[in-house]
């Protein structure tokens, strides 16, 4: 934030020591008034900020205030291998080719910071809205997604909504997915303003429609993909181990499926979580459910199933939609769990291989690009469009783009020392996530130069 400027010279306090010199200290004071002003004037470097008594309640951070804080004006700067995308953008670069990997690369600065802040998108929840919860770094704002043999214009909402204009998209999944669909609607509502016109009992399915494009977004919350019978409170405390059929897809995402053009679909971390497991309403075992006398069938045979039950209705389906599977999101808990006491308090991005993958993470993505692997042979057969959207290893890289303790409101305003739970999954808003609406309007135009 942009911090008030105070000038501590009192100019009369002149006249106490000298009443002779009255007409000197006019004239000293009134030169002392109009160098002031001429360097106010010409200076672009300095920002003076008049905070009046009617400061917003809620703490918002314009953008100004946010560029002016940029850290990254100390760091050398590494120019991107790309601007943003052009409307007029026909064709890939010559450096993109058949074996370009826009999941492999780096973290870079970038002094141009986010597109736009919680003062400019109400889309945000409160969990992710960091600013507004008193966040007192910026840096993690100044960060760009580099791959390294690959060009990766910014996203371009004018673009996306113009090649998007009539159709419907889907993001399909749990809270990642609708922390992902926030992102997309904070970049979008700066050219089309997004009007809600659904949303379910919890607020965790919506729908969004955009009357100048007639464009469509929808969120759907189903966190295992699957049927599942599921009992806790929205603090995520369980009264009972979840109910889990290995065998059906949940209804509310397939019964809406031939609606959406383009599908952002993803599982993860869900199937961590106590589940008791069943096939044809019998129970078949569990992952953790100690003292129960049922076989551990551990979470990556259940997410197995699950991806090889989601994959087959897409490639199966007679709608031949557009489809992203995003990889799992490893979070970056240290010192303990969401639930134990576990921080996140990093504030910079890690360089490639400083980290590595927890290995319930890495089970997780192997399973992911297995069964990836086998859907997208028979998608192609079948005429299906079914694409990788490999988030993971750039997200590992970012442990500084989470809310941790400021998923709440100026967490430490009455004790500076006070333990609050940290949230080191989802994403601020803005932060790293804007970056995966980079790579799927990327991956969009690819398609297009290809047909």
């Amino acid at each position: 934030m942009v911090k008030e400027m105070r000038f501590d010279f009192n100019p009369l306090s002149l006249y106490k020591n000298n009443k002779h010199s009255h007409v000197f200290v006019k004239f000293a004071v009134s030169l002392l008034l109009l160098g002031i002003a001429f360097r106010l004037f010409v200076s672009d470097s300095i920002t003076f900020s008049f905070v009046a008594e009617t400061r917003e309640a809620e703490n918002r951070i314009s953008m100004e205030d946010i560029k002016a804080e940029s850290p990254v004006a100390l760091l050398p700067i590494q120019q991107a291998v790309s601007g943003d995308f052009q409307a007029n953008e026909t064709q890939i670069p010559i450096k993109d080719s058949a074996k370009c990997d826009l999941f492999t690369g780096d973290w870079i600065p970038d002094p141009s910071g986010p597109t736009y802040s919680n003062v400019t998108c109400l889309a945000i929840e409160d969990h992710q809205n960091c600013m507004r919860n008193g966040r007192p770094d910026s840096g993690y704002l100044y960060w760009r997604w580099n791959p390294r043999d690959c060009q990766l214009p910014r996203f371009s909402p004018e673009r996306f909504l113009d090649l998007m204009r009539n159709k419907s998209w889907a993001f399909i999944g749990d809270s990642i997915s609708r922390n992902h669909v926030q992102s997309l609607l904070c970049i979008l509502n700066q050219v089309d303003q997004a009007v809600e016109v659904y949303h379910d009992e919890e607020y965790k399915s919506k729908r969004w429609h955009f009357p100048s494009h007639n464009f469509t977004l929808s969120v759907i919350w189903t966190p295992f993909l699957l049927k599942a019978e599921v009992f806790e409170d929205i603090n995520g405390i369980s009264s009972s181990e979840i109910q889990l059929h290995l065998d059906e897809l949940d209804t509310k995402w397939t019964e809406q499926y031939t609606n959406f053009d383009y599908v952002v679909i993803a599982g993860g971390k869900w199937f961590l979580k106590t589940a008791i497991y069943l096939e044809n309403n019998t129970i078949q075992g569990c992952h953790y459910c100690p003292g129960k006398n049922l076989t551990e069938l551990g979470f990556d045979y259940a997410y197995r199933k699950a991806l090889q039950l989601v994959l087959s209705f897409i490639t199966g389906s007679e709608h031949k939609a557009f489809v992203f599977f995003r990889t799992t999101t490893p979070d970056h808990f240290e010192n303990g769990e969401w639930f134990s006491g576990g921080t996140c308090n990093r504030t910079i991005p890690f360089k490639e291989g400083e980290v590595e993958m927890r290995d319930v993470d890495s089970v997780m993505r192997d399973v992911e690009l297995e069964e990836f692997e086998k859907a997208a042979a028979i998608g192609a057969e079948m005429g299906v469009i079914l694409k990788l959207l490999d988030t993971t290893r750039l997200s590992l890289l970012r442990p500084d783009g989470h809310p941790g303790p400021y998923r709440q409101f100026h967490p430490f305003a009455k004790d500076k020392n006070a333990e609050v739970q940290n949230d080191c999954l989802h994403w601020c808003l803005p932060g790293p996530i804007d970056a995966w609406n980079d790579l799927v309007m990327k991956m969009i135009l690819n398609d297009q130069t290809k047909r």
